[in-house]
């Protein structure tokens, strides 16, 4: 399944880019978003070579149908608006 990715997980006065918010196609409400916590997610770089970055879905986000995950490491800001896999 696709997703998008909204934007980082912020604070007042820092932001975490290990969080992300992501908002999947299709999905409208909280128990939507519930069936997708522990599932693996994998961005992949825009240079299309064998680089990724992996992660895993943590919790809901919101009552909209956004979910949080976690990545590996932090997430470069040009991944904002890009595309994320769930696996």
């Amino acid at each position: 399944m696709k997703g998008t990715i909204v934007n980082f997980r912020m604070g007042r006065h820092v932001q975490h880019p290990k969080h992300v918010i992501i908002k999947l196609e299709g999905i409208e409400n909280r128990e939507q978003a519930k069936e997708f916590i522990g599932k693996d997610v994998k961005w992949q770089t825009p240079s299309k070579n064998e680089n990724f970055i992996k992660g895993k879905v943590s919790n809901m986000h919101g009552n909209s149908g956004a979910i949080r995950a976690l990545m590996e490491t932090g997430l470069p800001g040009q991944a904002i608006g890009g595309s994320i896999e769930i696996l």
